[in-house]
Order: C-alpha cells, then structure tokens, then sequence
C-alpha cells in the first residue's frame, strides 16, 4: 500500500465511487458479499487498491498544505516539481497558533520580533505526492491556500 487504508467513514462516503471500482473489476454486490465474507485478505486488497487510487487523485490536485502548532504554523503552495513554504514561528510561549487567539496576536504582531518568518523552497519532481502525503501524515490539512496567498503578498507586495 502506497498511502494509507480509507477509514470506513470515508469509504462510506464514497461508497459510489467504490461500486464503480469493483464494476470495473468485474466484481457485482452478490460477488463483492461472498469476497468480503469467504475471502477478507481480497476484500482488503482490493480496499487498499481503491484507497490509493483516491489518494493519489487527490494528492494530485493539491495546491496548498497548511500545517499548525502551539508555536508553530507551515504554510505550503504546492507545484507540479516545487514547493514552496513559509514557516513562521513565535518566540512568545504563551502564544499558540491552534486557537483564534493565536491567530489574532499573529495578525496584530506579524512584524514583531516575537515573529520570526522563513521562506523555503523544496524540489519534489520525484516523488511529490508521497512527499505531500507526509506533510499530511504530519497533521497537515488541505487548504485553497488563503494564508499562503496572504503572507506572500504582505512579504513581497
């Protein structure tokens, strides 16, 4: 498995998209019933498969990953071989960027000295959607990257 197992939630979800996928293995409900019940190990492999197929298509129309900590938030704009980051750090501990409030003091102190911003740039033409499927393993989320957007027009007007 190159990815990670679809939890029953969101297979439940995309319970359509998984009746297409057995179709087009040639697997009807009646077939599918007897796999799950006489044959787990298939049903699991074939789980699996459809799980990183749905990843990899999603991975694929990734732009943007936004990743936040006590002290911490990773903002990523993602492209086809590069991405791009900012990384912005507190040195106030009693700052945390996970609640609004957090999120407020950033906007109001964003060029203090309790703020520090670094730039990044990362090449990942080899292997960019497993190098994004980390990031999220990490605690990243998708986003339509409104931060990113934001940040690098204050930075860079």
């Amino acid at each position: 498995m190159k990815y990670a197992r679809l939890t029953k939630e969101q297979l439940e979800e995309l319970h359509p998209e998984f009746i297409n996928f057995l179709a087009t293995q040639s697997i009807d409900k009646i077939e599918w019933d007897d796999i799950k019940k006489n044959r787990p190990h298939v049903a699991e492999q074939e789980i699996d498969v459809f799980s990183d197929m749905i990843w990899e298509k999603a991975l694929t129309n990734v732009t943007h990953l936004d990743h936040f900590s006590k002290n911490y938030i990773f903002l990523f704009k993602c492209l086809p071989d590069v991405v791009y980051s900012f990384v912005i750090k507190t040195n106030n501990p009693e700052i945390d960027f996970v609640s609004a409030d957090g999120i407020h003091w950033l906007s109001e102190n964003l060029f203090s000295d309790d703020v520090e911003i670094t730039r990044g740039r990362k090449d990942i033409s080899a292997n960019r959607n497993e190098s994004l499927f980390e990031i999220i393993k990490q605690g990243g989320i998708i986003s339509k990257g409104e931060l990113f957007t934001k940040l690098d027009s204050l930075i860079n007007p």
